[in-house]
């Protein structure tokens, strides 16, 4: 079967790179699959490009982390339009597993996790859709799990709350050492910008998501939920 990896696109080489990269991890783990590559815009290839030629019955699974307008909308309408015979998965979504690798990078960044001074301010991309942002704002009740630190949520786009909403919100709470840990796939020019407020407010911040191991295992997971269920059918 073919699984086809399909991330939003970036002018930025880092984020393509990054998929890429999750995508010879998924075919090392699962040699039996036919994986490829492909992108909503920017870079290429492109998804439409890929459908012309993949046989009936293959899987789109988004590397994206949020169920929004590029899964609900942009990918559905490519498929329609050049390959109906392709199925679509669920995005990686606000899944365990990569939130314990975002509480791995924030350890690897040096954040005990049992200091009570804490701040963790888990920064993503807002999104349009009401209802993404309340499943994106889990994560922060998520990562805090079985340790003693505080967190919220802050948006590095859109007019939810903003880096320095949230960082004002975690130090009326109390916290005195705060972080930022990115709700992000890969490094980016939004990553930057929220790389920017870090360094002017001396706040560190711990690295993205990127291809670790268990975004991989997600990702396949979310392949193997529509395999299994057209076998059924």
């Amino acid at each position: 079967m073919q699984l086809i990896l399909t991330a939003h696109g970036s002018a930025d080489p880092r984020s393509a790179a990054n998929a890429r990269e999750v995508a010879r991890t998924v075919a090392t783990l699962r040699r039996d699959l036919d994986v490829k590559v492909a992108f909503c815009e920017q870079n290429s290839p492109n998804l439409c490009d890929v459908l012309t030629t993949s046989p009936a019955g293959s899987v789109v699974v988004p590397l994206l982390l949020a169920d929004a307008y590029h899964a609900r909308v942009d990918i559905p309408a490519m498929i329609t339009d050049t390959n109906p015979t392709v199925r679509q998965a669920d995005v990686l979504g606000e899944d365990d597993r990569l939130i314990h690798v975002l509480s791995q990078r924030l350890t690897q960044s040096g954040v005990s996790r049992l200091d009570a001074s804490v701040g963790v301010l888990v920064t993503a991309v807002g999104s349009s859709s009401a209802a993404a942002n309340t499943r994106t704002a889990t994560v922060a009740t998520g990562l805090i799990a079985g340790t003693h630190w505080q967190a919220t949520t802050a948006f590095a786009t859109g007019p939810q709350a903003n880096l320095a909403e949230a960082t004002a919100r975690l130090r009326d709470q109390g916290a005195t050492r705060l972080v930022i840990a990115p709700w992000f796939l890969a490094h980016g020019r939004i990553t930057d910008r929220v790389a920017d407020f870090a360094a002017a407010h001396r706040i560190p911040m711990a690295q993205p998501l990127g291809s670790h191991r268990l975004v991989a295992d997600t990702l396949l997971d979310r392949f193997d939920t529509v395999a299994a269920a057209r076998q059924a059918a």
